[in-house]
């Protein structure tokens, strides 16, 4: 429950970021056992509704693919889906569009990969757009090309502006990861880096930096495996809640931390449901706009 988050953020602790080398040695990579995966939940308006749009980018040795789910509560057994294979596709595949029946109504799913930039994440970085069109309104763009994907539809924007919710990422490594997310008002993701040092003589410790700058130094992980502490990335407050039981005690082989980032100030009516994404106790709250959070799952291999 993140509404019992307490502490402040420390000062620039003096331990400097890892080197470039450093972090290509100890990153983890898509040919892990583990899949990778980058989930993101938004709120939409499609077919006369709000609804909940899940986008999930999955990365593994023999799997690369894009699926989009548009919830359906008239029939939640059969889901409105368009997957979309990234890793077999032909290059006649990396433009495409879809059909889908929402409550009876046509939603159209347009999508071009064909410039598609990855650097080791699931998702693209940029150059591409992935857009939902119902109702004669482009209800949700994801990607950075959405000038272009105006211009494809020839739909106008939607009256409702789409929220993004929740991110939901896993990743896989041994001493290091490496992500983004946007924890504050600027334009730009903010670089989150994760490091641990669970052996040798020293009791084990671990550093979460934002943005090249240590925010929380944890040592005696033994005791401090699970906790929180509030930051500030440019001048905006991050709650962080961690978890790494299992880095220590899971002898199982692959095992995983658990990191929730939330930008904002502690709401004692907030809590995080099971996609990662904040409810609320009182009907007046739950009208309020949900507070963005952003979920890490830290897989460590061997």
């Amino acid at each position: 429950m993140l509404s019992n988050l307490e502490g402040a953020g420390l000062p620039n602790i003096p331990r400097p970021p890892p080197s470039k080398e450093k972090q290509k040695e100890n990153q983890g990579t898509t040919d892990n056992a583990a899949q990778c995966s980058v989930t993101s939940i938004y709120h939409a308006h499609i077919a006369d509704s709000s609804r909940k749009v899940t986008a999930t980018w999955c990365k593994s040795l023999v799997n690369h693919s894009f699926t989009i789910n548009v919830e359906n509560p008239s029939d939640d057994q059969c889901p409105c889906t368009c997957k979309i294979d990234l890793k077999a596709w032909q290059f006649w595949g990396r433009k495409g569009l879809k059909s889908l029946e929402v409550d009876g109504q046509r939603v159209d799913v347009y999508w071009d990969f064909r410039q598609a930039k990855f650097s080791g994440s699931p998702e693209p970085c940029s150059d591409y757009y992935v857009a939902i069109v119902s109702e004669e309104e482009v209800a949700l763009v994801v990607g950075d090309m959405k000038t272009d994907a105006f211009k494809r539809t020839k739909k106008r924007p939607s009256l409702v502006d789409a929220i993004l919710l929740c991110k939901k990422e896993h990743i896989c490594g041994k001493k290091l990861f490496c992500s983004k997310a946007k924890l504050n008002e600027g334009k730009h993701e903010n670089d989150i880096m994760i490091e641990n040092s669970l052996s040798g003589p020293d009791d084990p410790e671990m550093w979460v930096s934002i943005d090249g700058t240590a925010v929380i130094r944890i040592m005696n992980l033994h005791w401090r495996f699970r906790g929180n502490e509030i930051v500030t990335v440019n001048n905006t407050p991050v709650q962080i809640f961690w978890d790494v039981h299992d880095w220590l005690y899971n002898t199982s082989g692959s095992s995983h931390g658990l990191f929730i980032f939330t930008p904002g100030v502690p709401d004692s009516a907030a809590h995080c449901d099971s996609d990662g994404c904040n409810t609320y106790d009182s009907p007046r709250d739950s009208q309020s706009v949900p507070r963005f959070c952003y979920v890490l799952y830290a897989w460590k291999t061997e």
